[in-house]
């Protein structure tokens, strides 16, 4: 199979001898290379003499060269057809949006100019119609894949979101939205942009969603300096590619070690899911469970057979303590003060040292150790004081988070933290979660909010689990040590309620008599939504 070399660079500016210089340079040093492809302003104000001598043929370009169009109405001249052409030998034009396909098979899709502010788009920018006929161009092939590269000249918007940090460039406010949801669409495996005068090679981020879609492969964005610049930024970038449809199905769905989640999560969710989701309404009758020993979800029919059994469930009765409990309700050791709400199979209790006053845990009456290990009965009764809890919080302008340590614990505690609505959206919690994760190597999943816990973690796992009160849901697998107050940190750090200080329970425990007041006072605000006093 062919392997491509290729260059990248940035904003040229017209500094052709500058460029061309580099090239010459490095193919001295390292051998040929088969395309050059730039990014950003080809043409800048002062191009003209240098130009000149390239459009007559007096100079020619090193290497096949290939440019986007104009990003302003100054350079708007130098591209006499917007279709693209030959601008001279060796330097042509791409086009205002298309994709190029050489006979190697590599698939170049390119967007050039600047995200329109206004309509009619001028002539230098493009619109969300541009956009979507790109798109549709490319995914309305029935084998689509992805794009082997992607060549837009702004940054996509939040490119920098789950990775690492892009310096003094804001990625949340710089960049155009409409690249961002081309990026996310079209899969490019690089993605090369310029305009922003800065050097950004971006972790890798996957294409997929673990345990819902197929493997895909990862994508690479490089944003590229300026050529020539003083701060001795990086404007050039060499690499090898194998067309995507040349290579082992297998091999180009690697994920590196250092991949990350998708910067574009939320395009990608509001967007058509893909066919590669499982899909739930092909296949009603059968419930599924994701193997987690395999790193891709694998999917196994919970038709009884795998058990060896066709029998009904039998009910799981609550293990005993090997020592004295904190939780289980008949135990001396519980805190009775801090109970708000007493159920047939749980309780509901003010967290000591929690978050806020409204901090609360469900817990079930007798020992179990996690949500996996419940019988259904008392799932049923956790079920119903989720709901409640929901309401309850609802009708105070807030939003719960809830979340579940299954490590270094003895008896279940789901801790129920809300958070005011106008505070954050559910993406922003999930966000502040994957975010955190990340940063401490932590691979926290999204999985399908119709699945349960059970369905992902067998009795006796160690997990660490998250679910919003819209049903979406994060789950970690714990394979070593684990942070125990991750979930707290991650609540309470400037991205959530900014109260970092109230991380660990043990700073912000009250004393008893305070405790007992702010049970009371929860006892009876909650107790139109108190299911458990009319049953």
């Amino acid at each position: 199979r062919a392997m491509f070399r290729r260059l990248a660079c940035g904003d040229v500016e017209g500094r052709l001898e500058a460029i061309f210089g580099r090239v010459r340079a490095i193919q001295a040093k390292s051998g040929r290379f088969d395309m050059l492809l730039c990014v950003g302003n080809f043409f800048g104000s002062t191009s003209e003499a240098e130009w000149a001598e390239y459009r007559t043929g007096a100079k020619k370009a090193p290497i096949p060269t290939y440019v986007l169009g104009a990003n302003n109405q100054d350079t708007l001249s130098y591209f006499p057809d917007v279709s693209g052409c030959e601008l001279a030998e060796n330097i042509t034009y791409l086009g205002r949006r298309g994709v190029y396909s050489g006979c190697s098979g590599l698939q170049i899709a390119y967007l050039s100019g600047t995200e329109a502010q206004e309509q009619p788009a001028p002539a230098h920018s493009f619109s969300a119609k541009d956009v979507a006929e790109l798109k549709t161009s490319l995914l309305s092939s029935p084998n689509f894949r992805g794009v082997d590269i992607l060549l837009t000249s702004p940054w996509p918007r939040d490119v920098g979101t789950f990775a690492n940090s892009a310096g003094e460039i804001d990625t949340k406010k710089c960049g155009s939205k409409l690249v961002s949801d081309l990026a996310a669409s079209l899969k490019p495996r690089y993605h090369f942009a310029a305009l922003e005068k800065a050097y950004y090679e971006r972790l890798p981020y996957r294409n997929h969603v673990v345990l819902q879609e197929t493997p895909q492969h990862v994508t690479r964005f490089i944003a590229l300096a300026d050529v020539g610049n003083t701060s001795k930024k990086k404007y050039l970038y060499a690499f090898s590619i194998v067309p995507m449809s040349a290579m082992d199905p297998a091999e180009l769905v690697k994920q590196p070690q250092d991949v990350t989640e998708n910067p574009y999560r939320k395009l990608r969710k509001e967007a058509p899911k893909s066919r590669a989701l499982l899909c739930a309404e092909e296949e009603r009758s059968c419930q599924f469970f994701f193997d987690l020993n395999k790193h891709q979800g694998k999917k196994r029919p919970s038709d009884g057979k795998e058990r060896g059994d066709s029998q009904p469930k039998q009910a799981k009765k609550p293990s005993q303590p090997t020592g004295p409990c904190w939780f289980c309700l008949a135990s001396p050791e519980v805190e009775k003060h801090l109970v708000v709400s007493i159920g047939t199979h749980c309780y509901l209790a003010l967290a000591k040292g929690g978050l806020s006053p409204d901090h609360v845990l469900i817990l079930p009456v007798g020992h179990y150790q996690s949500v996996a290990d419940l019988s259904s009965e008392v799932l049923e009764e956790v079920t119903k004081y989720k709901a409640a809890l929901k309401e309850f919080f609802r009708s105070k302008g807030k939003r719960y988070v809830l979340f579940e340590r299954n490590y270094r614990s003895q008896h279940l505690q789901l801790q129920v933290v809300p958070v005011p609505l106008d505070l954050c959206t559910s993406e922003d919690i999930k966000e502040a979660f994957i975010a955190q994760a990340q940063e401490q190597q932590i691979e926290l999943l999204e999985i399908p909010e119709h699945s349960d816990i059970t369905q992902v973690a067998q009795p006796g796992t160690p997990y660490f689990y998250v679910e919003l009160d819209t049903g979406e849901k994060l789950f970690h697998r714990i394979r070593g040590r684990f942070p125990l107050q991750f979930g707290r940190c991650v609540l309470a750090s400037e991205a959530l309620l900014a109260q970092p200080q109230r991380a660990d329970w043990r700073q912000c425990a009250a004393q008893r008599p305070e405790e007992a007041a702010q049970a009371r006072a929860f006892r009876r605000e909650f107790e139109p939504f108190d299911f458990s006093l009319r049953d």
